[in-house]
């Protein structure tokens, strides 16, 4: 497709270009990508450790975090570089693979959150067939159909967006390679691949309708549970739809409105990346005892054996 084309990199503008608001936004992303970083891979390495948390739910959450933990480590590294240059490109091939990597892990979270909704729904609403039906199996299943969904929903967008050619001006108004802005540059009639491109804010929005409808149902069943039982599941399925909320919204903000970059959207597009990351982690731990006891039985045997060393 390169060969198509007369660009071969790109100028990304970046959030800002003025030199001391870009050592504040190398200082934040730095620290929220820390951050992003030590929270979910606490979470990966508690969940693959602990013999307690071999639960479905912990299964799809240990997928989770690593998609959170890729989806960031596709755009904020590469930011936190650009932030020291005074002149931020990348390659037609890197920016390709950036567009990939970032549908490819947006779209896996849409999956697995669905997948946790399925989990959510099964245990709570049919707990005496929950063992047969969220097997080790069916759940390794489901997750190989939500891999393999990602991956050909991002080479779809891919094939169609960079069959378009690109003959200049290359200059990107964002801080990373998307779509939309992508889409800006390109030197022929846009509106068919526009047309498709809209399908990402409808997946989102659908995705997001039929969450938050199953959480309703879910609440809705908790009324023949007991007091304790409903307590338990209505604060389980209250941070979930939080997650869900988090999620969604920037999503749904950016492929929904039209295909033109603003200045809020990259402002929703720097939640998306790295706060929603960053705060997943958080939501999940600090409401969930189990996960925090792991933890804490995790970090005293390594510290028992190294005073053992």
């Amino acid at each position: 497709m390169q060969l198509n084309n007369n660009v071969t990199e790109f100028i990304l503008l970046g959030l800002t270009q003025d030199p001391l608001r870009k050592k504040i936004v190398f200082v934040i992303f730095l620290l929220f990508y820390l951050g992003t970083l030590l929270g979910n891979l606490l979470i990966i390495v508690t969940i693959k450790t602990s013999q307690a948390l071999d639960s479905p739910m912990y299964f799809f959450l240990f997928y989770l975090s690593l998609s959170d933990t890729c989806f960031s480590t596709c755009i904020v590294p590469r930011m936190i570089v650009y932030a020291l240059l005074s002149k931020a490109t990348i390659s037609f091939s890197e920016c390709i693979i950036q567009v990939f990597s970032l549908h490819f892990f947006g779209s896996l979270e849409i999956f697995i959150l669905i997948l946790m909704a399925v989990d959510h729904y099964v245990a709570i609403c049919k707990p005496l067939q929950y063992k047969t039906i969220m097997s080790h199996q069916v759940c390794g299943m489901l997750l190989a159909v939500a891999w393999v969904g990602s991956c050909v929903h991002s080479l779809t967008q891919i094939f169609l967006t960079f069959s378009l050619p690109f003959c200049g001006p290359n200059v990107i108004d964002h801080y990373f390679c998307d779509l939309q802005p992508l889409l800006k540059l390109a030197c022929s009639d846009t509106y068919v691949v526009n047309l498709f491109l809209v399908s990402n804010g409808a997946i989102c929005t659908m995705s997001f309708v039929i969450l938050i409808s199953s959480y309703t149902i879910i609440l809705h069943s908790l009324r023949n549970h007991s007091a304790e039982g409903r307590r338990k599941a209505v604060s389980t399925c209250i941070f979930y739809i939080i997650v869900v909320i988090l999620f969604f919204g920037p999503c749904i903000f950016i492929y929904t409105g039209p295909a033109t970059t603003f200045p809020m959207d990259k402002i929703i597009s720097v939640f998306d990346t790295i706060g929603t990351p960053l705060l997943n982690p958080m939501i999940y731990t600090l409401r969930n005892a189990e996960v925090k006891n792991a933890m804490k039985t995790f970090w005293r045997k390594r510290l028992f054996l190294d005073d053992l060393r």
